[in-house]
């Protein structure tokens, strides 16, 4: 448990990072973010309602903050692409 707190305050700063920037990519971050939590709470649920230990569940939870990681550091990699107006 511990584990997965740590990785997951990861995934909040690089998320935080990424909403800071602004943007359509931003609004799609957090409109996933919401989705996520609201998929794995029901996930959680099902699974523990057909027997998995808290251990299970854990490591589900796990695979997708590192999955959540993967992503977000790929995408926040790369220098920061801004546009400039042209002047007319």
């Amino acid at each position: 448990m511990t584990t997965l707190a740590v990785e997951a305050n990861h995934v909040i700063a690089l998320r935080l990072m990424k909403l800071m920037l602004g943007g359509s990519g931003a609004r799609r971050e957090a409109e996933r973010m919401i989705s996520e939590k609201i998929d794995a709470a029901v996930e959680a649920g099902t699974r523990l309602m057909t027997g998995a230990s808290g251990d299970e569940i854990v490591r589900r939870y796990r695979r997708r903050v590192a999955a959540n990681a993967k992503r977000l550091t790929k995408s926040n990699l790369g220098p920061l692409k801004r546009t400039r107006r042209r002047r007319k």
